[in-house]
């Protein structure tokens, strides 16, 4: 099982690819505001609010990239915050 974590954990690393903390926090507050029940715009909105530095202009040719990569950030979370109630037992 550690070789298929692993495995998963270095694949993610390439997926979501090296962030500046401005760039986590950012995302964090996307997959928070996502989790909350905000669609995606207002998550993108809110966010952007809170990260102006970070904040991610969207249309109709690319809402469905920037949607795709932040439902694989929400499973991404779930699956970390998993691991870590796991390694705490």
């Amino acid at each position: 099982m550690d070789k298929m974590l692993k495995q998963y954990l270095d694949r993610a690393k390439e997926i979501i690819g090296e962030r500046t903390a401005s760039e986590i926090a950012h995302d964090n507050a996307v997959v928070e505001a996502l989790n909350s029940g905000l669609s995606l715009e207002a998550a993108l909105s809110m966010a952007g609010q809170h990260h102006p530095g970070e904040a991610i202009q969207w249309d109709s040719s690319n809402i469905s990239d920037i949607a795709a990569h932040y439902d694989y950030l929400k499973a991404y979370d779930q699956i970390m915050k998993k691991l870590q109630m796991k390694n705490r037992n």
